[in-house]
């Protein structure tokens, strides 16, 4: 009964057209009343709650290093380092999408932010050289979900708060999966690229690539210094976001200079816009959640699943299943503060490895932003390059299909992200 009462409040206020936000603390109000309690009071101190959580202050440093970066040239010179390498052969733009998404990721985490950034500098390009333009859109919003499981993630940063799992771990788990997502790609490009008639990039000269690797290689550190720092324990992951901060506005502002100290104000207001909606979110997820575990809601669900909890391969399989059901009619942010808390102690239970199951959840959510209808990282392509959403819906699915087979692969075998996790550890 509780269930169904979670599910059909917080999915009617949805259909209404409610904001994600307002839904789920009217959620935890509808669960209030049906526990014969209600306090206003523990609502706004939820809420608190929900936003005073130190590793959050993560978010709003991310956002800003994603802003600073995309205004800064960074995004610029990796794109034009990736085209100096591989622009010249058969279908090389694609490559260079996947190669800058991949690398754009270690950088804000944001899939929207990389997303944007390549396709508004790639997308005229790949036009003008003949690449079909609803699959060249689709490359890219494929390839912009990679940024999600690469550290620094975002995801992984609201994951691991809001079902209290190691941010770092989640981290270095996301490494592996990530560069064999980008190899899907590569994989599923070649095969396609081979009927495509495009003109060819020139080829670069070795000292134009060595030029552009020099360019680029203030952009290429940040990375390294957050992966390494990270590994070797210099740092946490909140503490890492504001080392990306400062690193990408003294980059900007010191080293490339195509930022300038009265352009910060935009960039940090741009920041604090994203920031306040997510955190925003997050408070209101804590009023739900709250509920949630005083409802023992997760009990109710792990009686639902019990049959399966004795088969853990087959248990994940079949939350992966239910994610992408759930993906296609909510954003990825909120899966995470709904069905995180809920699905976590199922896990838990079934002898799941925390981190493992976090990197597979955010997989497979960051597979509804680029499937109808939510889909909002397509959307955001067919933005820049101005076409409608079915010719991109078509221009997707090759790319959709391998991510999709590549997760289910991960179920079979979760070596894939355990191995290189505990060399990470």
């Amino acid at each position: 009964m509780t269930i169904t009462i979670f599910l059909g409040a917080l999915l009617g206020l949805m259909v209404l057209g409610m904001p994600i936000a307002f839904a789920l603390i009217l959620t935890g109000v509808v669960l209030m009343f049906h526990l014969n309690f209600f306090d206003a009071q523990l609502v706004a101190q939820n809420m608190l709650a929900g936003a005073d959580v130190y590793p959050l202050m993560a978010v709003p440093c991310f956002i800003l290093a994603g802003e600073v970066m995309n205004a800064g040239g960074i995004s610029k010179r990796i794109i034009s380092l990736a085209v100096s390498m591989v622009g010249h052969i058969k279908g090389g733009l694609g490559y260079v999408a996947i190669a800058a998404t991949l690398l754009l990721g270690a950088f804000s985490g944001s899939a929207l932010a990389d997303t944007a950034a390549v396709a508004t500098l790639l997308i005229p390009m790949m036009r003008s050289h003949g690449y079909p333009v609803a699959r060249s859109a689709g490359l890219i919003a494929a390839g912009g979900v990679i940024a999600p499981i690469v550290p620094p993630s975002m995801p992984f940063i609201i994951f691991g708060v809001t079902t209290n799992t190691s941010i770092s771990s989640l981290f270095v788990a996301g490494i592996a999966p990530a560069l064999l997502r980008a190899l899907g790609l590569v994989v599923v490009w070649s095969m396609l690229a081979r009927n495509m008639d495009v003109k060819l990039q020139p080829k670069s000269s070795w000292k134009e690539r060595r030029d552009s690797l020099v360019d680029a290689v203030w952009a290429l550190i940040l990375p390294v210094i957050i992966v390494g720092g990270l590994k070797g324990g210099l740092f946490t992951p909140t503490e890492a976001a504001a080392v990306a901060a400062v690193y990408a506005m003294f980059v900007s502002l010191f080293i490339y200079r195509e930022v300038t100290a009265a352009q910060l104000k935009t960039l940090f207001v741009n920041a604090a816009r994203t920031t306040s909606t997510v955190m925003f979110l997050c408070a209101a997820a804590f009023v739900a959640s709250y509920m949630v575990t005083l409802a023992d809601l997760p009990a109710q669900v792990t009686d639902l699943l019990g049959p399966l909890i004795s088969y853990p391969r087959t248990l994940v399989g079949a939350v992966m299943v239910l994610l992408l059901a759930i993906g296609t009619v909510m954003d990825l942010t909120p899966t995470i503060l709904v069905m995180g808390p809920v699905l976590m102690p199922i896990m838990i239970k079934a002898g799941v490895d925390p981190t493992y199951f976090g990197v597979m959840f955010i997989l497979v959510g960051t597979l509804g932003l680029i499937h109808p209808p939510v889909c909002t990282v397509l959307n955001v392509v067919c933005g820049v390059a101005k076409i409608s959403l079915e010719s991109a819906t078509r221009g997707v699915w090759p790319f959709l299909l391998v991510e999709t087979v590549l997760v289910f692969l991960f179920v079979v075998f979760p070596k894939f992200i355990t191995l290189p996790m505990s060399w990470f550890h």
